[in-house]
C-alpha cells in the first residue's frame, strides 16, 4: 500500500502567529506531498514495499539516497505536525515531565538544549529529542531529512519531538531569524502528543 500525505488535525492558520498560514500550505501541500509521491515512486516495486515508515528507516541502506531523503522526509514530517496544536504550549506534565528532570535537570534547561541543537545546526535538517528504553531522553539534531531511526545517525531511540529548521519551514515569516522561529515553535506544541509518544516508546 502506498504512503498517504496525512490530513492535518487543525487549519493552515491555526498556528499563526507562530507558524503562518501561507507556510503551512506549502509546507504541507507541496513539500511534504512531494516527499511522499517521491518515497512511493523509490520503493515501488522493490523488497521495500509494504514494510511501514519506520521497519523502513531503521532497516535503511543508506547509500540508497532516494529512500534515505524522501523516506526521512515524509516521516519527519508527519511527526512535525502531529506534536503541533493551536492549544499547545507550556509546559509537559507526568512522567515526561519527570524524565526530563532526570534526563536534563529542568525543563528550562531541555528547552535550551534543545533550542541550542535547533539553531547550531548548520544549513537544513531537524532537531529532535529522543526517548531510548527505559525512559531516558536525549536531545541531538541530524541534517537534511535523516533522523535518529537510520542506524548510526542522531541520537538513537525513537523521536518524540521534532523540529524542522529547514529554511522552508520558516523563511516566509522569519526570513533569517531562526531563534525567533525556535522560540515561536514552543508556543505550538503539543505536550499531550509527545507525552503519549513517550509512554509508548520509553
Amino acid at each position: 500500500m502506498a504512503f498517504e500525505l496525512p490530513s492535518l488535525k487543525y487549519s493552515y492558520d491555526a498556528l499563526e502567529p507562530h507558524i503562518d498560514s501561507k507556510t503551512m500550505e506549502i509546507h504541507h501541500g507541496k513539500h511534504h506531498a512531494g516527499y511522499t509521491n517521491n518515497l512511493n515512486n523509490a520503493i515501488k516495486d522493490s523488497d521495500l514495499e509494504g514494510k511501514s515508515i519506520e521497519e523502513i528507516l531503521s532497516e535503511l541502506n543508506l547509500d540508497n539516497s532516494a529512500v534515505r531523503n524522501n523516506g526521512g522526509g515524509f516521516y519527519n514530517h508527519c511527526l512535525f505536525w502531529d506534536i503541533l496544536s493551536p492549544s499547545g504550549g507550556g509546559e509537559p506534565a507526568g512522567a515526561l515531565s519527570n524524565a526530563i528532570s532526570n534526563s536534563f535537570g529542568s525543563y528550562d534547561e531541555f528547552k535550551a538544549l534543545f533550542s541550542k541543537a535547533a539553531a547550531t545546526r548548520f544549513g537544513s535538517g531537524w532537531a529532535w529529542l529522543c526517548v531510548h528504553p527505559g525512559g531516558k531522553l536525549e536531545v541531538c539534531s541530524t541534517a537534511n531529512q535523516d533522523n535518529p531511526l537510520m542506524k548510526g545517525i542522531g541520537c538513537g531511540g525513537t523521536p518524540i519531538l521534532a523540529l524542522d529548521v529547514w529554511e522552508h519551514a520558516y523563511y516566509l515569516n522569519y526570513q533569517n531569524r531562526r531563534p525567533d522561529y525556535i522560540a515561536g515553535f514552543f508556543n505550538v506544541v503539543d505536550w499531550t502528543a509527545v507525552s503519549a509518544l513517550f509512554d509508548q516508546n520509553k
